[in-house]
């Protein structure tokens, strides 16, 4: 998102500081700016830290800021997505994280001064134009025309100063040793091209059933890993917001008032498409590969066919398709490539970008402009969020006069029957288990191992509504008998079969294996894989993320198979084809950088390690039901198709 400020504050009309406002809503509502007031009363309030407090509306404001920004970077969201990135935990895990700093450094006494903030307004990207501050009357001008309060803003950068400052304070005796670095160093560049065959655990064919003695042997030899865990039933009453929403009505004026306050929402970003010319280049031929990317560029820009160019010259995975990397793979490229990317018009052909590789040159082939959807075309999907937020409000509502009513009876069933409901039973659940298609993820029955017998939960929210729960019976764990848990031993047994199958399988064809694995796997039915680079740490498909197999990749004599070991989908053999270890020559060029790496990431480490402990001695609370209805909330604006 910065890279898309930096270039559009050379102009500062107002069309186009609508991108650089959210850069500046997403600090100011994590600052708790904006509409959450100090005066919020206890409904409103998401997290509670010692005394201090997270309202509703700061995780919502920083949480649509945070989704637009990804939005506008990336290309369209859907909620799936959203979720599968972990978006929603990482934003109130960011504002937790902020508040108990902010105290932390209040209980140093930190302070940020006013020449410190007066340097970090002059210093921020969106606030540069030609590499320049644009000045303090324009700077005010902008805040003015977004309706961004100067002194909130600035409060906002003031605590961004103090946050810098105690973490400094926190991470000073921090440090990292020669041997650590070079060590993280060779995890970095040490690479291997690897090939390996897999035996499938799932594809081995085992002949029959295993008999019932073998059963019975296996279950008495492993009797103590085998357990009937505690199970928990309870009433309950559930609300859902979908049968809710008959008896709500939505305006004409309100989806009008709704896309004129949220007009980010209804743009269709900017899109890109580009095609790159990519030549590598080693220190002994950097100047001649430099020069005939110039050459090259050269041509481009007097109108050669670029598509061709690449096809001829280019050296990455894209030149047979003529370079294009479509409207957003060449965003996973270095900065500086997606700057240059970002700087074009359509049909412009950028300049020589020299990363740290090699060199490339790049076309922008289509660039159409953001735009924003009319009111028409939207109605009908704000009329279903905002029938979707009223249904929710009302079912919060109805379930919050259930709740307090049914503590006041100390009845869920009392209280259920004056209010015209009826409770349904649970039967016996384990933790984590679904009920129905109402709580698909189990959320009904996770609260109801925090309760006490004839407890009543507080509201419980799920995707499609809220419950109250009121607990009724406790089955304590037990140790299971043969016959409660026969199927488990069968399957255990059958697993156990296959995995010998696997490695017998593999080491049968060990000795006769020929030097083309690639051809033998087809006539082995084994899975055979390539690997152009591993590193060490990196995850390999159907191995997984396995310590011991770095320790064959990088220890195996070069053209030598290894011994079968278990994998995650079986058993497999490795063979190394070619190995590049770093040399102490190279580490020397880069020893500082490098030190300055993990000595960050030893600080992000250490930082994560006392935030937690400072959790604890706080006691942080957080009320998950509303945090689940307002990360819903926001969701269902991004329920579209993949």
């Amino acid at each position: 998102m910065l890279k898309t400020m930096r270039q559009n504050v050379k102009s500062l009309k107002p069309i186009l500081w609508l991108v650089v406002v959210t850069f500046i809503v997403a600090i100011f509502a994590i600052w708790g700016g904006g509409t959450g007031g100090s005066g919020a009363g206890r409904a409103d309030t998401l997290v509670r830290i010692g005394g201090e407090r997270i309202s509703a509306d700061e995780y919502f404001q920083a949480l649509r800021s945070r989704l637009e920004a990804i939005e506008r970077q990336f290309g369209d969201l859907n909620a799936n997505l959203i979720q599968q990135l972990g978006v929603p935990q990482q934003t109130l895990e960011q504002l937790v994280s902020q508040k108990m700093l902010a105290d932390i450094a209040a209980d140093m006494g930190l302070r940020a001064s006013d020449a410190e903030v007066r340097e970090r307004i002059k210093s921020y990207p969106a606030f540069q134009q030609d590499g320049r501050f644009i000045g303090f009357e324009e700077y005010k001008r902008v805040l003015d025309f977004n309706r961004v309060p100067l002194a909130e803003f600035e409060r906002s950068l003031r605590q961004d100063v103090v946050m810098t400052k105690v973490v400094r304070v926190l991470t000073a005796g921090l440090f990292v040793t020669d041997d650590e670095v070079w060590q993280n160093y060779r995890k970095q560049n040490d690479t291997a091209k690897i090939e390996y065959l897999v035996a499938e655990t799932a594809k081995a064919e085992v002949p029959g059933e295993p008999a019932e003695a073998e059963l019975r042997a296996h279950f008495e030899k492993n009797a103590g890993s085998y357990k009937i865990p505690e199970r928990r039933t309870a009433d309950y009453v559930v609300l859902k917001t979908e049968d809710l929403k008959k008896e709500v009505a939505v305006k004409d004026a309100e989806i009008a008032e709704y896309y004129e306050d949220n007009p980010v929402q209804f743009q269709e970003p900017e899109k890109v498409q580009a095609s790159r010319i990519w030549l590598p280049f080693t220190e002994a031929d950097k100047a001649a590969v430099l020069a005939q990317a110039a050459e090259l560029r050269t041509r481009a820009a007097d109108g050669a066919d670029f598509a061709a160019l690449a096809r001829e010259f280019s050296k990455d995975d894209k030149a047979a398709a003529g370079g294009d990397w479509g409207l957003y793979d060449w965003r996973s490229l270095t900065p500086a490539e997606t700057e240059a990317v970002g700087g074009l018009d359509k049909d412009g052909v950028s300049e020589v970008v020299e990363t740290e590789t090699g060199a490339a040159v790049f076309k922008v082939t289509d660039k159409i402009a953001a735009v924003t959807q009319p009111l028409a075309d939207v109605s009908g999907t704000i009329k279903s969020i905002l029938e979707d937020q009223k249904a929710r409000a009302l079912v919060a509502e109805r379930i919050q006069r259930l709740e307090k009513l049914a503590r006041k009876e100390r009845s869920l069933d009392f209280a259920a029957q004056k209010e015209g409901l009826k409770p349904l039973s649970t039967g016996p659940l384990k933790r984590g288990d679904p009920l129905s298609d109402f709580d698909a993820s189990g959320a009904l029955s996770e609260a109801l191992f925090g309760l006490e017998d004839k407890e009543i939960s507080a509201p419980i929210f799920t995707y499609t509504g809220e419950a109250l729960a009121e607990l009724k019976a406790v089955e304590p764990e037990r140790p299971a008998t043969f016959e409660e848990v026969r199927d488990e031993v069968a399957k255990d047994v059958l697993e156990a079969r296959k995995k010998d199958l696997a490695q017998a399988r593999l080491r049968e064809v060990l000795a006769g294996l020929k030097d083309d694995w690639s051809a033998e796997a087809g006539r082995l039915q084994l899975e055979y894989k390539f690997v152009e680079a591993h590193k060490r740490e990196q995850y390999l498909s159907l191995v997984g993320q396995r310590p011991e197999v770095d320790g064959l990749v990088f220890g195996l004599p070069v053209k030598s198979p290894s011994e079968p070991v278990p994998v995650d989908e079986g058993f497999a053999v490795f063979r190394v084809l070619e190995r590049k270890e770093s040399t102490r020559e190279e580490f020397e060029k880069v020893q500082a950088t490098e030190r300055e790496t993990l000595l960050e990431e030893k600080r992000n480490k250490f930082l994560q390690s006392y935030l937690a402990r400072a959790r604890e001695d706080k006691g942080v609370r957080i009320n998950n039901e509303a945090y689940f209805r307002i990360t819903s909330d926001i969701l269902d604006r991004y329920q579209k198709t993949p």
